[in-house]
């Protein structure tokens, strides 16, 4: 009786062990992956921060519900949330670099053409102070030269910003002066 009591205790103690090492191999793995995935969003956060922060913010949320599991010992669910972390880790490293070269296809294309228009502008407001057309008076002039000047600020201010590497934002400040160009240009009776 005494032996058997000692194989079974044996056994016991041979399974426990057994489960301990496979707990550590399996906390090892899962730790692993979850830094793995840590990597991959440290690789592509200056650039997702810019282009793409929602989709940041849910790689990060799904690496901290990976964290979260781990600190509970639950392996399971802590590498399911490493791979989800490690997956959105790669598209928003698609969505980033895709966001980036949109916005800077956007920038040239403000960069091309919003100087020409301010061109144009000053070009048709140089003209008419020197000779009024029909139809304008003094005031109106003056009012157009003034929403020249802002226009012209605005530029130097959306063009400031994109040298900062700030695209989005650049190219909201672009956006609202192009409307302000398109309304001088058709109150000075510039053709597109």
């Amino acid at each position: 009786m005494a032996r058997t009591k000692s194989w079974v205790l044996t056994g016991v103690l041979g399974v426990a062990l057994l489960a301990t090492g496979c707990g550590n191999a399996q906390r090892e793995a899962t730790d692993a992956a979850i830094r793995a995935a840590q990597t991959a969003i440290n690789t592509v956060q200056a650039d997702a921060v810019k282009y793409a922060p929602d989709q940041l913010a849910a790689a990060n949320t799904a690496l901290q519900t990976a964290k979260d599991a781990l600190a509970k010992g639950d392996y399971t669910a802590a590498l399911a949330a490493a791979k989800d972390a490690a997956s959105k880790a790669r598209e928003l490293a698609a969505a980033a670099a895709a966001k980036k070269q949109e916005w800077t296809q956007t920038w040239a294309s403000l960069n091309e053409s919003l100087p020409k228009s301010m061109e144009a502008v000053k070009a048709k407001l140089d003209a008419y102070s020197r000779h009024l057309p029909a139809g304008m008076d003094k005031d109106k002039l003056a009012e157009a030269k003034a929403q020249y000047e802002q226009a012209k600020q605005a530029w130097a201010d959306a063009t400031a910003t994109a040298t900062q590497g700030n695209l989005g934002e650049a190219i909201k400040k672009s956006s609202v002066l192009k409307d302000v160009l398109a309304q001088l240009k058709e109150f000075l009776g510039i053709k597109s």
